[in-house]
């Protein structure tokens, strides 16, 4: 199949991208993508710069793994409701973490309503913190059942099955890998903003932050230690170990990461290493990475490079410039 690429987006000053061309065919817009993306933001600029407001939040509560009551926003097209019920796609948008549920929902924007799908922010559970699951097997369990969880809380929403995405950053983009590697059928699409993928490396840079001594406590009490004496706990909660899954999902797969990233330090060694090993075991990956210079997750924004994410996955139709 034709191979498309990244290469040449017009992204702006104090960024710079580098592409890598994916070997499978992407639903991607007709023409140039930045150019498609520069006249969409432009038909939509007071809906993207918060103007105007064409969604609508609804929390829900769901059991967690672990039978805890936890609970989700759900963010949708305003004009969405019993009346007026097609099927939507639905995007799994894990947090950061640290991060409530309520603003991740807030990263969204308009977006939901320009691209006309549903987002759901789930508050997570690991396997004993609450925003600090960190990729616990029972968090990414759960992260798979958000689809029925979410029809059953609101049944009236009715998601396309076949649509189902996932879209997170730093914690939120290393558990939307997980929930790729594992739940591979369940997925359309997935991008990963500045993730960690490997939590032992992950630990050990810690320090090098501010909060480094709280981060790395918190981290041994959900992980059950440190990773020479959990070893197993952290493999399982890196991606770097599912490279091999990840590389024959056959799921088109984005990954975003910033080598001036502070939080997230050395992402050559975290989201670049997980895209060399991925196409090293498969050459054919449908794998993408966008490098650039940019803050910690500040492209995952309807200002930043998020439409320019979506697009490549199908989820906004940049050709269509009016309702």
């Amino acid at each position: 199949m034709l191979a498309t690429t990244l290469a040449g987006l017009a992204f702006s000053a104090g960024s710079t991208a580098h592409a890598a061309a994916p070997r499978l065919g992407w639903a991607a817009p007709p023409g140039n993508l930045a150019r498609a993306v520069s006249s969409w933001r432009r038909h939509h600029w007071r809906a993207l710069t918060g103007r105007l407001d064409l969604v609508r939040r609804v929390t829900i509560g769901y059991q967690a793994h672990d039978g805890l009551r936890r609970s989700a926003v759900v963010v949708l097209p305003r004009w969405y409701g019993p009346r007026h019920d097609p099927p939507l796609p639905l995007v799994i948008s894990p947090h950061g973490s640290g991060v409530e549920p309520q603003e991740n929902a807030r990263r969204w924007g308009n977006l939901p309503a320009l691209g006309d799908f549903a987002v759901v922010n789930p508050e997570g559970q690991g396997r004993r913190l609450e925003l600090y699951s960190w990729g616990s097997p029972g968090e990414i369990a759960d992260l798979a059942r958000m689809p029925s969880w979410v029809e059953r809380a609101l049944p009236w929403l009715h998601i396309a099955r076949r649509r189902v995405y996932a879209v997170g950053g730093s914690m939120g983009g290393q558990e939307t890998l997980l929930l790729l590697a594992t739940h591979p059928r369940l997925l359309a699409g997935a991008v990963a903003f500045d993730a960690p993928t490997n939590m032992a490396t992950r630990y050990a840079m810690f320090p090098k932050r501010r909060d480094g001594s709280k981060l790395q406590q918190l981290a041994r009490l959900e992980f059950g230690g440190i990773p020479r004496l959990a070893g197993d706990a952290w493999a399982d909660r890196s991606p770097i170990y599912y490279s091999r899954e990840l590389a024959f999902s056959g799921v088109p797969l984005e990954l975003w990461w910033s080598t001036r990233d502070r939080v997230v330090v050395d992402q050559a060694s975290q989201s670049g290493l997980l895209f060399r090993a991925i196409q090293r075991i498969n050459p054919r990956a449908a794998v993408v990475q966008v490098v650039g210079t940019w803050q910690h997750t500040a492209e995952m924004r309807p200002l930043g490079r998020l439409p320019f994410a979506l697009a490549r996955i199908g989820l906004l139709r940049l050709s269509r410039v009016s309702r």
